[in-house]
């Protein structure tokens, strides 16, 4: 019997959203593949965290707690990840396609020798085959991939993959390698100020283009998405304008996102923009020039001037929420 690994991401002594997404998309595929589904956990002082990945599926858990992680090494755990799998007996290793995973996992494919398929939104299984499905060319094609190799690696996109609970009998097993001396640790992330949503992880993104023609209007972007409880997104003629931070901007040159709804205010739509975003379950489009062709991929558009329609919106929301 096979084995596949989810790599958990843990931050701030919890572990993220993505983890028990991309858990539930491991177990869906194992059945297909009479495989077994596992989750490695790596920090310091995570013990308590032991026991959650069984919740969604994993049968067994792998745990490295040792007080030299306290600090993310990415050449450190891409290291500890490799002998891991090669000691568990692995075939499959999957983590979120978030910051961390895309920094960590193309690592451990080097240290493997193995290919990877970067930001899957889509996994399956033919003739004994893992088939993973990719968007190229800046969202215009969708690819369905396999890989020729000893290891299957991919990193999924966030808020593809429901995370639905699915409780087992996970044994819980402690692993105790040795720890390899770090080239480069993550010494501190700044969290953004006031708590603000991860746009690649939000469920819902008001996002803002050049038609809030200035940064002055924005707070109609603020007060819609705090109606809704989103994320604020913004295009990338707004960021380089610097009207909001790079952090927002969604894009080809900027975040990829897979929300279930994605709002976009004054956007065109450009093929750039849409990249990021084209994978969003619904859009709701709202610009006035008609032929904007963000219409072409909405599933609801509103042709209007934003600075008339947003406050009218929000004030409805507000309504049907009260």
């Amino acid at each position: 019997m096979s084995n596949i690994l989810v790599i958990y991401e843990i931050r701030d002594s919890a572990i993220k959203k993505v983890s028990f997404e991309v858990t539930s998309a491991a177990v869906q595929i194992a059945k297909s593949l009479n495989a077994t589904t596992c989750a490695l956990l790596i920090g310091s002082g995570i013990g308590s965290l032991a026991e959650e990945p069984k919740k969604y599926g994993a049968e067994k858990t792998y745990v490295i707690d040792d007080a030299a992680l306290a600090k993310y090494s990415p050449d450190v755990y891409a290291k500890l990840i490799a002998n891991a799998a090669k000691e568990i007996g692995v075939n499959t290793i999957l983590m979120g396609a978030s910051s961390m995973g895309k920094d960590l996992l193309p690592r451990v494919a080097f240290l493997l020798d193995s290919p990877m398929a970067q930001d899957i939104t889509g996994i399956d299984a033919a003739d004994g085959n893992i088939v993973f499905t990719r968007p190229i060319i800046a969202g215009k094609l969708i690819s369905k991939v396999t890989l020729s190799s000893s290891y299957q690696l991919a990193t999924v996109r966030p808020n593809t993959f429901q995370p639905t609970p699915n409780e087992v009998s996970g044994e819980v097993v402690k692993l105790s390698p040795e720890i390899p001396a770090a080239k480069a640790v993550v010494e501190e992330v700044l969290a953004e100020a006031g708590g603000k949503l991860d746009v690649t992880e939000a469920e819902i993104i008001v996002s803002g283009g050049r038609g809030m023609q200035g940064p002055e209007h924005w707070n109609l972007i603020e007060d819609l998405a705090k109606a809704l409880g989103a994320a604020m997104g913004a295009s990338r003629a707004v960021v380089d304008a610097g009207w909001r931070d790079h952090g927002e901007q969604v894009g080809q040159t900027g975040k990829t996102v897979s929300p279930n709804l994605y709002v976009a205010c004054g956007i065109s739509g450009a093929i750039q923009h849409q990249a990021g975003m084209a994978s969003s379950k619904y859009i709701v489009a709202i610009n006035k020039d008609e032929e904007a062709p963000i219409f072409k991929l909405a599933d609801y558009g509103i042709i209007g001037d934003v600075m008339e329609v947003l406050p009218k919106l929000t004030e409805e929301i507000k309504k049907v929420k009260s």
